[in-house]
């Protein structure tokens, strides 16, 4: 057997630890601001029941400039809903961290959510 072989294979408890790490789960909005951000809370809600008890978990709200560019030509507030958005978040589920903000220059959905977690096997 070739004893370089041996090293390439992950071990047993490098597998398990990938295995315990979930697929993050990704929700995109668009339209208006404040729907968009009341959606994203309520699919952060609905992530939180699925994933149930986790060894830690990460939250990502992506924002897309050239969309929130349009929305505010449109008509649509960034405050105060933005800022009653992040306190919520960070003050009713629980969460370690305060989510990670991105701002996107690219084009896109309005808000994209991003949760990641780590399970606890």
């Amino acid at each position: 057997m070739n004893p370089l072989a041996r090293l390439s294979r992950p071990s047993k408890r490098t597998r398990a630890h990938a295995d315990a790490i979930g697929a993050p789960l990704v929700w995109s909005f668009d339209g208006a601001f404040a729907t968009c951000l009341a959606d994203a809370e309520d699919a952060l809600r609905r992530a939180i029941v699925q994933v149930g008890d986790v060894a830690s978990i990460a939250v990502l709200v992506e924002l897309s400039l050239p969309a929130l560019k349009r929305r505010v030509v449109a008509g649509d507030t960034i405050q105060p809903a933005w800022g009653m958005f992040l306190e919520r978040l960070g003050s009713r589920y629980g969460l370690p961290a305060a989510p990670r903000v991105r701002f996107v220059p690219g084009a896109g959905p309005l808000a994209t959510l991003v949760v990641a977690y780590r399970s606890l096997e």
